[in-house]
């Protein structure tokens, strides 16, 4: 696709979002935090259709009108859409370090509202003001719960909203040290193309081996490897770096061997620091930008998205088997564009955290995963494809956790087994 071919339709996709903004969705009553991020969208100039002139804006229009204005523009229609994602910098004890996200971070007391918070994280990490005259407050994404311990315990409220950039130069931004390490603007091209996708591999010993140190994580791991789950390779357009985050310049120091031999074990998954890897977008983030990039053509973000699985051969064929009927149930109410009528069994089975008038708010499970366009009682959507990787991870973790239950026993089987063939055979030999 070319870069004018996604001008108009997302002109089209920023004005529906404008004219009908999602619900808010409430906390649930065990948990108090809420988050904001900013996905903040420009239009780069190509070469043969550079603007002469900035055009006049004119504040008092609604943002319909300023929609229409701006994607009017030649130098609009045949630009470059872009997205601007930030580094985190490397912080001990971050669950996001280092990891690719969006502008953003939690709402303080003194926010007005979800909305106030995304505009104030994105002054503070990159110096981007978003009330100027010349960036429209577009609209909201789907909020969503954000969980952990395999989808049992919230953590907050995420509320995305999305920001356009109408200057035709970028303001230069200003990164804090502590919290970006480098902001990346990334065509919406790259974001669509099929072939950026990819995998990222995730360290889950942590959650299952709580208390013991690296060796007893080393043994988990080399239990069940690693959880892999589905990637966006990204290819900036412009990177910019921040000098003055810790760990910029490479440390004169020399590992020692057991660092060394840690960061060889960590070096091709999320947790690494390698500045050498290649920028992947995945989890929380590729959640909350599946719902945007399904609604731009080709309208194949889901086709493209595949299910989280792990690397051991036996474990992953256990998923794989465990998880078939749902999958396939869960691909024909995608294809249906019907949403599920109830829980699944399993499902009964796990901890409500919600309450009595919740309505499947957007759970976002491992990784930040589960994501799918919330609806109320007036359901008004008819394309099951909104919501559609929600739809598809419906009661997938249940299943997972059971295949993990089946996996740990078949090991413990084929142990018992090998461990028995073995004492007979050393019988024998006396």
């Amino acid at each position: 696709m070319t870069a004018n071919g996604l001008s108009h339709p997302l002109h089209d996709v920023l004005a529906e979002l404008n004219r009908r903004p999602y619900p808010h969705v409430p906390n649930p009553p065990s948990c108090k935090k809420r988050a904001s991020v900013a996905l903040i969208i420009r239009v780069r100039p190509t070469y043969d259709h550079w603007p002469d002139a900035e055009r006049p804006i004119d504040a008092s229009q609604s943002v319909q009108e300023r929609l229409d204005g701006f994607f009017a523009q030649p130098w609009v229609q045949h630009g470059e859409p872009e997205v601007l994602f930030i580094k985190r910098a490397s912080r001990v004890g971050d669950r996001w370090t280092g990891h690719v996200a969006l502008p953003g971070g939690k709402r303080d007391p003194e926010d007005a509202d979800d909305q106030a918070a995304a505009i104030r994280e994105a002054s503070e990490e990159i110096g981007l003001d978003l009330t100027t005259e010349d960036c429209i407050s577009v609209g909201n994404l789907p909020e969503r719960v954000v969980t952990t311990s395999w989808g049992s315990e919230p953590l907050m409220v995420l509320s995305p909203f999305v920001f356009l950039m109408t200057r035709s130069d970028s303001p230069t931004l200003r990164l804090q040290p502590t919290e970006v390490a480098s902001t990346h603007w990334i065509p919406l091209r790259a974001l669509l193309s099929p072939s950026q996708r990819t995998v990222e591999y995730v360290d889950m010993s942590q959650r299952f081996a709580r208390q013991g140190g690296f060796l007893t994580r080393l043994a988990v791991r080399s239990l069940m490897g690693w959880m892999q789950f589905s990637a966006v390779r990204l290819l900036p357009s412009e990177t910019q770096q921040c000098t003055t985050t810790p760990g910029f310049f490479p440390d004169d120091r020399q590992p020692s061997l057991i660092q060394r031999f840690e960061g060889w074990c960590l070096n091709n998954q999320a947790e690494s620091t390698d500045t050498g890897r290649p920028l992947l977008l995945w989890g929380l983030t590729l959640g909350i930008l599946a719902d945007f990039l399904d609604m731009l053509p080709p309208h194949n973000a889901v086709q493209l998205w595949k299910y989280p699985t792990f690397t051991v051969p036996d474990l992953r064929l256990i998923v794989s088997v465990v998880t078939y009927h749902l999958r396939r149930r869960n691909a024909r109410n995608v294809k249906a564009g019907a949403r599920p009528s109830g829980p699944t069994e399993g499902e009964r089975a796990l901890p409500k955290f919600a309450g009595p008038n919740d309505h499947d708010h957007n759970e976002v499970g491992i990784g930040g995963l589960g994501v799918g366009r919330y609806y109320g009682a007036l359901d008004q959507a008819t394309d099951g494809q909104s919501y559609a990787v929600g739809m598809l991870l419906r009661g997938y973790y249940t299943r997972l956790r059971m295949a993990i239950w089946v996996f740990l026993a078949w090991r413990v089987a084929i142990g018992s087994v090998a461990g028995l063939s073995a004492w007979r055979l050393l019988r024998r030999l006396r």
